[in-house]
């Protein structure tokens, strides 16, 4: 039986990370909206999991990253975005939140640690003061930032976009053989018979 990774009721999530954290393990905390998961994304959470025993992973709910973020997005809903995140061997547990900033999330939780993106710097994390106020520690982490969901989208939308131009085109070059073809084969079938004359020796 697979072992439950999603937890909606932030307060479940809390008594069970207070559970691990008075066994002594480290808990480390990370979130976003992870809407196309990308190697970026894997090295960020990868790294982020080897940097303590546990790794909680926040998503964006839909509603909050129509609200902050771009209200054309997400490309995949919540339940597919958990559904993607729970197949990853590096993320232990799952939860959302509907707010810009993991603020609040992050006061009931209380990780040992919050990880972020090289896109970020200690200083410029939007929660660096809630983690340094009970106590816990800001991780950057990752590769440098070379990937991201925005690029993706548009690396697909310049494919999407040229496609057709490449379809009429094929579609034109096979029109325009087949019409070669067919006159061919009409010429030939206009052509007439040739006359066979036998002339016989007197």
């Amino acid at each position: 039986m697979p072992v439950k990774k999603y937890f909606d009721n932030h307060d479940v999530l809390a008594n069970i990370l207070r559970g691990l954290q008075s066994q002594g393990k480290r808990i480390v905390f990370t979130n976003g909206s992870f809407d196309i998961l990308h190697v970026g994304h894997v090295r960020c959470l990868r790294d982020a999991r080897s940097r303590g025993d546990f790794l909680v992973v926040a998503l964006n709910t839909d509603k909050s990253i129509r609200a902050y973020k771009d209200p054309t997005l997400p490309v995949f809903p919540l339940a597919e975005r958990v559904e993607m995140l729970e197949s990853l061997a590096c993320v232990d547990y799952i939860t959302h939140f509907d707010e810009e900033t993991a603020d609040e999330l992050l006061k009931k939780l209380k990780p040992d640690a919050h990880a972020k993106g090289t896109d970020y710097r200690e200083e410029t994390v939007p929660e660096r003061d809630t983690v340094r106020g009970y106590g816990g520690q800001i991780l950057i982490c990752g590769d440098k930032k070379s990937h991201s969901s925005r690029e993706v989208i548009r690396k697909v939308q310049h494919l999407a976009q040229k496609r057709p131009v490449a379809s009429a085109r094929a579609a034109k070059k096979k029109g325009s053989g087949d019409h070669g073809s067919s006159s061919s084969k009409a010429r030939r079938k206009a052509a007439p018979a040739r006359r066979v004359v036998s002339h016989r020796s007197g």
